[in-house]
Order: structure tokens, then sequence, then C-alpha cells
């Protein structure tokens, strides 16, 4: 890839960026507003559990924004394999604040039932249905746009943004569920719903904390990929008329990027620079074919070698 199409997409990945960040930010704020508002006088306990957890979209998405900027930076002298796990600090950032928002939605509607105080609130108003509607499109608008941009940019932390609005679509059903529950004799049924939306969030805060952690531990890519790099390597035998045969391969993921090593063997009695050549070969077409294989280390064996694979493993 040319130094003009690079500069090209790392322009576009700028540009997609911050638009998802301000379309992220704008739309929560509105949303957050329009909810406090709504369960306030709508008197509404789960539409004011929704508007809180709306409110630390805003935030999510803010982080997601600066983990990715921030993962985008070429490497340098104390940074040589680059930034890009800076984006999985950020999804283990959100997902902290999911499951803080989350466990503090639950108590907050379990002391309600507990204590008995729901018993004592006025019944949800028309507007606390409107609003619940209102947030169940729109989230799941945002949901569909940031999942989009997110994986035309390969981001685990835009990902994780994404969930999050769909969490916040899945938490306003619950609201509406309780909310009309409520307008029809069951008030218990709004802190239920309440209980049922903070059980959903901390579920999707926890899975993007796995996911972020995986790529953090230098994970290993499936095993489909794995077959699909060896099926590259002979198909890449074939075209270059090359005997090679796969010793080893190995794979890695560093933040949204992957690594990999591989040790082929090829004729021993081949001269040092006609080997270096198809390994040189070999690894521009990898990195070429596959945009998320950041580096690719290649080691020639002689065909034939003998030595204890397990010794490697």
């Amino acid at each position: 890839m040319v130094a003009d199409e690079k500069k090209l997409i790392e322009e576009k990945t700028k540009k997609a960026t911050a638009q998802m960040a301000m379309v992220g930010v704008l739309g929560n704020v509105f949303l957050a507003v329009f909810k406090l508002f709504a369960g306030i006088f709508g008197h509404s306990a789960a539409m004011i559990s929704d508007a809180v957890h709306t409110s630390s979209d805003v935030f999510a998405t803010l982080i997601a924004f600066v983990g990715v900027t921030m993962s985008k930076k070429a490497a340098d002298r104390e940074h040589p394999y680059g930034h890009e796990r800076l984006e999985c600090v950020a999804s283990i950032l959100l997902a902290i604040i999911l499951c803080a928002t989350g466990l503090g939605i639950g108590a907050e509607c379990a002391n309600a039932i507990y204590k008995g105080n729901y018993k004592e609130y006025a019944l949800p108003g028309i507007v606390a249905v409107i609003a619940a509607v209102v947030s169940i499109l729109v989230k799941e608008a945002m949901f569909w746009y940031t999942m989009y941009y997110a994986k035309r940019l390969k981001s685990s932390a835009f990902k994780a943004d994404a969930w999050h609005h769909r969490s916040d679509a899945l938490s306003s059903i619950g609201a509406l569920f309780g909310i009309i529950g409520a307008r029809h004799g069951y008030p218990i049924l709004d802190q239920i719903a309440g209980i049922i939306i903070a059980i959903v969030i901390i579920y999707v805060a926890i899975r993007i904390f796995q996911d972020a952690v995986a790529k953090m531990l230098d994970s290993s890519c499936d095993e489909a990929f794995e077959n699909e790099i060896k099926d590259f390597v002979y198909e890449f035998a074939k075209s270059e008329d090359k005997e090679i045969g796969i010793d080893l391969l190995r794979t890695r993921k560093f933040g949204e990027k992957i690594y990999i090593d591989l040790e082929i063997n090829a004729d021993g009695d081949m001269r040092l620079r006609d080997s270096h050549e198809i390994a040189e070969h070999l690894h521009d077409a990898l990195e070429n074919n596959y945009e998320e294989v950041k580096h690719v280390m290649i080691h020639v064996n002689p065909a034939g070698y003998k030595y204890n694979l397990q010794d490697k493993l």
C-alpha cells in the first residue's frame, strides 16, 4: 500500500471517528435530558434510571473517542509496537462504567421493592411512555450507525460503544413495559423493569470486559483464521512454484491488530539470498492481503530439519 493511500485511509478514519463521537455525544445528551424530565414529570422510576444510563453513554462515547484516537498514534521509541492496546484500555473503562451504572440502577430499584416505597409513588404519566418509545427508536438507530463504522474501522472501543447504545435501547424497552404495567395497576412492575435493565447492562459490561482483556493478553486468533493463513501460504508456494512447508504458526492479538510468527521449510541447499527472497515475498503478501495483520515474522528452516516442536510451544 503506497504512502498516499495510507494517508487517505488515516484521514478518513479520523473523520469517521470524530463524526461518530459527535453523533454519540449530542444524541445522548438530548436523550438523557429528555428522559430525565419525562421520568420526573411522568413519575417513572424506570425512566429516571434509564436517563442515568443514557447520561453514562456520554462519557462512554468520549472515552471511546479518546481511546481510538490515541491507539492510532504511530510507533515511537518508547512504544515500538505502536499504541493499539490503548483502545483495549478504553473498552475496559467503558465496561467498568456500564457495570457501575447497572449495579446502581439495580440497587436503587431493589431497595424500593424491599422497603415498599414504590407503593407511594404516583402512577407513570403518558409522557413517560412517549419518552420510552422515542428512546428505543433513537438508540437503536445509534446502535446500527455506530456498529457500521466500528466494523469498517475494526474498532473494539466503538463496538463496545455501539453495544452501549443497544443496551440503552433494551433498557428503554424494559422501562416501557414497566411503565405500561404500572399504569394498569401494577406499580411494582416499574421497579422490576429497572432491575431487568440493570441485569442487561451488567451482562453487556462483562462481555465487553472479557473481549478487551483477551486482546490485552496476547490471545491467539481462532483456528479458522490460522487455517486460512496456512492455506494462503500453500497457495503462495504454488504461485511461486516453490516447495514450502509449514513447521510452526503462531498468532497473537495486539489490540485490534494481529502479529504472526511463521516458520517455514524450504530446500536446505538453497542459497541464503534465495531463501530470504522467498520469506520476504511471503511476508509482503500476507501483510498486503490481511489488513488486520500488522507484522509477520518469518523464519526459514531447511526441509527435513528435525527439532522438537514442543520446546517451542
